[in-house]
Order: structure tokens, then C-alpha cells, then sequence
């Protein structure tokens, strides 16, 4: 009696079942993802030329060629593998096969592509469990895949290795499992028994993954790629998007709910792969500080799977395992939270940064169960207390200030993230939330703010004070600092900013840089005391009121001017004005330039004359928001390399993968209050190359290297701007 009817039911309902389960999981997430405020739609046709590129080349995974190179053979190995897995399905289920061309050849290679594919998953777990590397988590879930795709390597291996003993076919030329098979004699019967069984492991294994990959941070198999495809175009990486201040509606201003987030940002969420690049390259997480970017990312996913099944009462298992899912925010005050987690590190100098501390305090900060009548079972016996997740505050529960705090927004977590994920919008929503709606911020940048505006400075200091350095210059050396009204006709806007107005180290920079321009004979004008503060500070900050506010009287000044080209020394200046004042009405046609990217210009065109020999050795520091946000990396370098007599060294981290000198995001303005200083993490990298000059083109970086060499008390070492070392070699002095 052929009982072959009886296994094609099986198998079809197995199949069935699975992909039934399969589509009501990932409905049950994009449910998740609509509660989410619709999003403005990108230009399909550029994300989905980045999201192809990006998937089949694997990206940035190759900044680490092992896990590039480890990751690509799991990529192609498993594409080749579906095609297979339907093949041994169909020989199990007809004796036929899919009718290849070459097909002895395809067969061969699939057991050469398992052999690749078994090899990459232990190397995984090698990189994971015995090298330890601090980056990636270690627990349970987190071995689940490698087992998985271990024992379905192992399944094929099996179900090949019996078809081939079975049907004779022991002498194809180059495979491994035909030398095998023709060793192997036993009974038909157990022949039979041992091929049904490896077949059927192999589809239920199969089917079990099916399932498992959207329930777990293994869904970002399906959805990185989409995810890919609606992130921002190049041009406008690093742009924070504007709030609508006038809009009725508005019962708050940024984001105190995870719903409060765009449904392109809660994409991010189930896109994350957990591999820690980001919190690895994280300054904040380096030194010893609250924030780590992908825990960040796991809570809020976490947050929105399980807010969203209360919502629509939809669980996130499929089968359903429980009938709650909830998470739970550990504090720091809790007596089940390990001490020698959560113990401060002192303010220090670094020597040698890891992200081990900030690791295993987030890991300890944060604890969620799947499993509800258990978690009732244990209340009151450690466990904690567990709120309705339509509870749960945003801010408090599952995000802590100190995190949202503790970012520079470097984008060194985005630049190495592989599937596009955004963290620094993000944390500026929460931030904008904080401050715009319930006016909570720490105390040194509310007092940056207040100054900001009332005096239009971060200090404080008179506005009508803005323009004294150029007053005091010219009485004492006669050289003449032109203000827009002086010199009606000019061809560039010099943008001084608040650091090259008020501060005395950055107002050198600002002298050397005028003595350039005039040099190559460019005709330049400053505002004078009518310049206000650019406002990224307090727009990192989150104080969009204020932001808007200055940008649009820095606006109507240019309209004023007739202003069509801008120069200024700071980056931070230099990204908002040319990313993200277009939002508020500044021409199209106005071009924004960094001077190190006009100083660039002038040598090229021959107007300054690099003449005197510097004999130093300059390391240098590249400021995030000119490398990462703007991709001028090569300009600066290509300008000290013309110098005669100067070496040009390297970081280790350095162009876009340079470490935030920790002044960005407001921090210039904030004490660092929790672990080693940044800024001393980052002069201790410049020393390790052994120069004579730090080299840098921000003024916020220039004041944090110099600071950095005092503490460590390095004198000998010097900070100069680009503008500075130039002048030396231009001028002679």
C-alpha cells in the first residue's frame, strides 16, 4: 500500500500552516509600524539603486572584512540553498528533481556551498562565544540562529548524503558526500529510514526558521532591505527634519511616545541586526557613559512590539506563547540590579577605551519576558514591578535622560550601521520632547540656552560686543575688518559664529583666516553685530522654537545682503546653514563653504602660494560634522600635504570614521559628569602617532584637543586650525 499520499498531506500542512503563521507575524509588525505618524515618501528610484548595492555587496560590513567576508558566504550560500531546499523537497515528496541545466554540477555545489556556510556559522560563533567580542550580546536567543542554521547545514548534509547511497549516485567527481555515501552499506530499510528522516528535519528545521526569523532581530533579513531603499538620499544625511510650531493640533512637540515616532523611524527598529557596530564606534559608550546606540534601538523596539500588541490586541507570537508581552526598565536603585554593573566610572584619563562597561550596565538596566503569568508568578520575589506597556513612559521607562543626554551626535553609529538605521533623529525627537513640552534639560545647557537667547552666545556676553575682536585687531596691527555695509559688493559672507566672536583662542584662528582671504585678494564682509548665533546648538539641544527663530533672522539678513556665498570655520555652523536652512526659505542659490574647503579653492587656483616650510609633525583630527555629515575629508588633507616640510600622520580612527572629540550635540556646553573625558580619549589617540601638532578645522575641536594636551600635560604637543598652519606657510609668521 503506497502511503506516499499520507507525507504529501503532511508536508503541504506543515507548509501551510507555516506560511500561514509566517504572513500573520509580519502583519502583526507592520500593524505595530502603523501606529507610527506617516512619513514624507523618499525617491524610491535612488533608495532602491542604495538598498541593491548595499544587499549584494553587503555594505558596510566590509569595515570589518572578517565579518564582511563571513557574512557573504552566509548571503550567497543561503540563496543558493533556498533553490536547493526546493529541490530535495521535491525529490522527497516525487523522486524527481528541478529540471537544472548541469544539474550534477549545481548538486556538487551545493554540498561545497554547505561546507561554506557550516564554516561561516561556527566562525560566527567562534567571534561570539570564544573570542568574546564586546560588541555582540551572549545569551540564549543569541546562539538560537547558529544552532538553527547549524543543524539545517547538518540536515542537508544527512538528506544528500542517503539520496546518493540510495539511488548509486557515489562517483560524481568532486563531491565530498559521494566519497562518503560509497562507504556507507546497510540494509535498503534503513537506508529508506535514514534518508526520511534527515528530510524531514531538514523541512521542519526549515520551517521552524521561517518562523522564528520575523520573531526575532533576525526579521531584519526582510526588512533592512526596505529599509535601505526609504532612508534619506546622500545629500541630505544629517538633516534634522522641522517641526510644524504653528500646527492647532499639537498637544506636545517632539516625540514622548513611541507612536510619536515617523513610521519610517519605527522601521529602523525591526531593521537592526544587534551587532553592536554602532555602540562600538559610540564616543559616549566608549568612556564609560549611559548610552549605548543599539540598546537604544532594542528597547524601543521592544517598547513598540509589546505597546503595539496591548493596542491591537494582537499578539507578537505566533503561536501564541502568552497573553502579555512585557518588558520592564530596571533602575539603577533596584537591589536585583548588579552593583558592579552600575558602579560610575571616575573622570579620568581613558587609557584604553571600551565599551564593556557601558555594556553590561545597559544589558542589567533592561529586562524583558515574553511570558506574563510568569512573570505574575515571580511578582514581588525580584522581578520587579510590571505596568500595563500602555503605561510606560517613553522617557523614563524605557529611555533614561542620561542617555538622551549623553549623545554627541557624531553619526559614528549611523556611518557603521550596515541596514541604514538613523539614531541621532531620534534621540533629538526625545530631546525636542524634553524640552519643548515638559522644559526639562540639564542645567549647563539651559544656561547655554538662556544666553543664546537673550545674548545671542552661549556665555552670555553683550551682543553688541560681537564685533570687538575685529575693533581691538585693527587698533592694534591697522588691519581692517570689512562689515557688510563697509564693502556692499562682496563676494563672500564671512560667517564668523560665536566661537570666533567671543572666544579668545578661536578669534586667532578668525584673524588668520581674514589675512588669507586677503591674500588672495577675496572680497569678504562680516555682519558684525547684526550676526546672531547659527542655532545648531540649540536645535541639538531641542529647542526648535529658538532654532527656527535664529535661522530665520539669519535669513532675512542674507535676503537683506544680497548674500550669495557664505564662508565660515565652524562645521557645525557650516551643516545646519547648508542642509537645513533650506527648510526655512534660504535661496537654492546661496553656497555655503567651510574655509577649509575655500582654502582648498584658493590653492588650487593658484591664488595662495604655499612658500614656507613648516617642519612638523600634524596629526589630524577630523570634525564629525565635516567628514561624516559632509564628506570633506580629502580637501584639508590634500592642502597640508602641499605645505613644504610637513608630515601629514594618521589616526587609527580618522576621515570618516574619525572619534568625536566629544563637543557636538550641545556637549560643548555640558560637563561630562559620568566616566573618562572624551576629549582626553581623543588627544590620547592623536599622541599615540607621536606628533608635534594636532591639526583640526572646528573650533569646537580645536578648544577640546587643546584642553585634552593640558590635562594630560603635553605642552610640547601643539592644537592648530587648518587656517592657522596655512597662514604660517603663506605668510611666514
Amino acid at each position: 500500500m503506497d502511503f506516499r499520499w499520507i507525507e504529501w498531506l503532511l508536508s503541504l500542512l506543515c507548509i501551510g500552516v507555516s506560511i500561514y503563521w509566517f504572513v500573520i507575524i509580519v502583519w502583526r509588525r507592520f500593524k505595530y509600524v502603523q501606529l507610527g505618524v506617516p512619513a514624507a515618501s523618499p525617491d524610491k528610484r535612488q533608495g532602491i539603486k542604495q538598498a541593491l548595492l548595499q544587499t549584494f555587496s553587503q555594505g558596510k560590513l566590509w569595515k570589518d572584512w572578517r565579518s564582511g567576508l563571513m557574512h557573504l558566504l552566509l548571503f550567497y550560500g543561503f540563496l543558493h540553498l533556498q533553490i536547493g531546499a526546493i529541490d530535495l523537497i521535491l525529490i522527497g515528496l516525487t523522486d524527481a528533481h528541478l529540471p537544472l541545466p548541469y544539474y550534477e554540477t549545481f548538486v556538487v555545489a551545493q554540498e561545497w556551498t554547505v561546507l561554506l556556510v557550516l564554516i561561516a556559522i561556527l566562525y560566527a560563533g567562534y567571534r561570539r562565544y570564544v573570542e568574546r567580542l564586546p560588541r555582540l550580546k551572549r545569551s540564549f536567543k543569541s546562539g538560537v540562529v547558529i544552532l538553527f542554521i547549524t543543524s539545517l547545514m547538518v540536515s542537508v548534509i544527512g538528506t544528500m548524503l542517503f539520496e546518493r547511497v540510495i539511488t548509486g549516485n557515489v562517483s560524481s567527481p568532486g563531491s565530498i558526500i559521494a566519497v562518503a555515501a560509497a562507504a556507507i552499506h546497510a540494509p535498503p530499510i534503513l537506508l529508506v529510514a535514514g534518508y526520511k528522516l534527515f528530510w524531514w528535519l531538514h523541512l521542519l528545521i526549515l520551517l521552524a526558521f521561517l518562523l522564528y526569523v520575523p520573531q526575532s532581530k533576525h526579521f531584519h533579513l526582510i526588512v533592512a532591505p526596505y529599509n535601505l531603499v526609504i532612508q534619506r538620499p546622500i545629500q541630505s544625511i544629517g538633516k534634522l527634519h522641522s517641526l510644524d510650531l504653528e500646527a492647532e493640533d499639537a498637544e506636545s512637540f517632539g516625540v514622548g511616545a513611541i507612536e510619536g515616532f515617523s513610521r519610517n523611524q519605527l522601521v529602523d527598529l525591526y531593521a537592526c541586526v544587534e551587532c553592536g557596530r554602532c555602540t562600538q564606534v559610540c564616543p559616549a559608550a566608549a568612556t564609560g557613559k549611559w548610552l549605548s546606540p543599539m540598546h537604544m534601538i532594542t528597547k524601543l523596539r521592544d517598547h513598540l512590539t509589546e505597546k503595539g500588541a496591548a493596542i491591537t490586541s494582537s499578539s507578537p507570537w505566533v503561536p501564541s506563547l502568552s497573553t502579555a508581552y512585557t518588558v520592564h526598565q530596571w533602575h539603577p536603585d533596584e537591589e536585583d540590579v548588579s552593583s558592579s554593573a552600575l558602579q560610575p566610572l571616575s573622570l579620568e584619563s581613558p587609557r584604553g577605551l571600551s565599551i564593556s562597561q557601558t555594556m553590561s550596565r545597559q544589558q542589567a538596566s533592561w529586562q524583558g519576558s515574553y511570558h506574563y503569568a510568569a512573570l505574575e508568578k515571580h511578582a514581588g520575589h525580584g522581578v520587579g514591578k510590571h505596568k500595563d506597556p500602555r503605561e510606560l513612559q517613553l522617557i523614563g521607562d524605557v529611555m533614561s535622560e542620561a542617555e538622551l543626554w549623553a549623545c554627541t551626535t557624531c553619526r559614528n553609529c549611523e556611518d557603521q550601521c550596515p541596514v541604514g538605521n538613523e539614531h541621532v533623529d531620534k534621540i533629538i525627537d526625545m530631546r525636542r520632547y524634553l524640552v519643548l513640552t515638559e522644559g526639562e534639560l540639564p542645567a549647563d545647557a539651559k544656561r547655554a540656552m538662556t544666553n543664546i537667547e537673550r545674548q545671542g552666545n552661549p556665555w552670555g556676553l553683550n551682543r553688541k560686543d560681537r564685533m570687538n575682536w575685529a575693533v581691538e585687531w585693527e587698533q592694534q596691527d591697522g588691519i581692517k575688518v570689512p562689515t557688510v555695509k563697509e564693502n556692499p559688493h562682496f563676494d563672500y559672507l564671512l560667517f564668523v559664529g560665536s566661537m570666533g566672536s567671543y572666544d579668545r583662542r578661536s578669534q586667532r584662528v578668525m584673524r588668520d583666516l581674514v589675512r588669507l582671504l586677503q591674500a588672495a585678494d577675496v572680497s569678504f564682509a562680516i555682519l558684525g553685530n547684526e550676526e546672531r548665533s547659527s542655532g545648531d546648538t540649540v536645535r541639538r539641544l531641542g529647542n526648535e522654537f529658538l532654532y527656527q527663530e535664529l535661522a530665520q533672522d539669519n535669513i532675512r539678513l542674507f535676503e537683506k545682503y544680497d548674500v550669495k556665498r557664505i564662508v565660515t570655520a565652524c562645521p557645525h555652523t557650516y551643516h545646519t546653514m547648508k542642509k537645513e536652512y533650506r527648510d526655512f526659505g534660504m535661496s537654492e542659490s546661496l553656497m555655503i563653504y567651510h574655509h577649509s574647503e575655500l582654502l582648498w579653492s584658493l590653492w588650487k587656483e593658484g591664488k595662495l602660494h604655499l612658500n614656507h616650510s613648516i617642519q612638523e609633525q600634524v596629526v589630524w583630527h577630523d570634525s564629525c560634522y565635516l567628514a561624516r555629515y559632509n564628506d570633506v575629508v580629502a580637501e584639508p588633507r590634500q592642502l597640508l600635504q602641499a605645505v613644504p616640510g610637513l608630515t601629514l600622520l594618521e589616526m587609527e580612527r580618522s576621515g570618516k570614521h574619525a572619534m568625536c572629540c566629544g563637543a557636538g550635540g550641545g556637549q560643548m556646553w555640558m560637563e561630562e559628569t559620568e566616566g573618562s573625558r572624551m576629549n582626553v580619549a581623543r588627544v590620547e589617540q592623536a599622541l599615540a602617532v607621536l606628533p608635534s601638532v594636532i591639526g583640526s578645522a572646528c573650533p569646537y575641536c580645536l578648544t577640546m584637543m587643546e584642553d585634552g594636551t593640558k590635562q594630560l600635560e603635553r605642552p610640547e604637543v601643539q592644537t592648530l586650525d587648518l587656517a592657522e598652519i596655512v597662514a604660517r606657510s603663506v605668510l611666514g609668521d
